[in-house]
């Protein structure tokens, strides 16, 4: 299973939220290059890097902090926060992005999203799926739709999605474990390759969201808290 730790940026600082809530903000560094470059002395491949002013702007805004990233280390980051437009995505992979996620805009104009998908390849394109009592968040988690999670997920398989972030936004920065009920619904009804977000807490976490068949674990909190150690995902990175 992938490890693959979270960058959240606020003001070009690397930040946690809680249940995605601007006001719980915690500064961890001001140079998340410095963070980034520290999980790939550690082993670590991959990165999720969001831009959570792009997620409250509606357009990306932190591509500096991105190419950054990408051209001081070898991480392959998925990017997401803020991606609405072709402008967005084009700008997201001329710095440095392997992958782009898109959660709001599947929601708001599937049809460009869908483009997307056949334009860059399901290789390319991962589907957000952040949800709130199981219904689909949009705007940097701000609004809710009445969409159900899993309706969402199995509706874009068919469209061609291969891989999927799935975040329990109840879950998020809690500390109090992953929503695992959910995803072994979500992998019981679908075929992709999910990626769960929040809540991971511990190593036992990861050893049981790798049981039920995530192919991938985005752990945040967990790490900057101590709560899991850099030597304890060493046997997870691949050599």
């Amino acid at each position: 299973m992938r490890i693959i730790p979270a960058i959240d940026i606020i003001d070009g600082k690397c930040v946690r939220l809680t249940k995605g809530d601007y006001s719980t903000q915690k500064t961890y560094n001001e140079n998340p290059l410095e963070v980034a470059k520290e999980f790939e002395a550690n082993g670590i491949k991959f990165l999720h890097l969001v831009d959570l002013d792009g997620a409250k702007s509606n357009h990306i805004v932190n591509h500096h902090i991105l190419n950054e990233i990408a051209s001081k280390t070898s991480l392959s980051i998925d990017f997401g926060g803020g991606i609405k437009s072709d402008n967005d995505v084009r700008i997201a992979f001329e710095n440095g992005a392997k992958q782009i996620t898109g959660g709001s805009i599947a929601i708001i104009n599937p049809e460009l999203f869908t483009e997307w998908l056949s334009k860059y390849g399901a290789d390319k394109i991962i589907l957000g799926a952040d949800s709130y009592n199981r219904k689909i968040a949009t705007h940097g988690w701000q609004k809710e739709s009445q969409v159900d999670v899993v309706d969402f997920i199995t509706d874009y398989q068919k469209k061609g999605i291969e891989m999927v972030i799935c975040t329990d936004i109840s879950k998020d920065g809690m500390l109090q474990g992953p929503s695992v009920e959910l995803y072994r619904e979500i992998l019981s009804k679908s075929h992709i390759s999910l990626i769960a977000s929040g809540g991971v807490t511990s190593i036992a976490d990861i050893h049981l969201l790798q049981q039920i068949g995530c192919e991938g674990a985005i752990i945040g909190k967990a790490i900057y808290e101590g709560n899991i150690s850099m030597n304890e995902l060493r046997d997870f990175n691949p050599d």
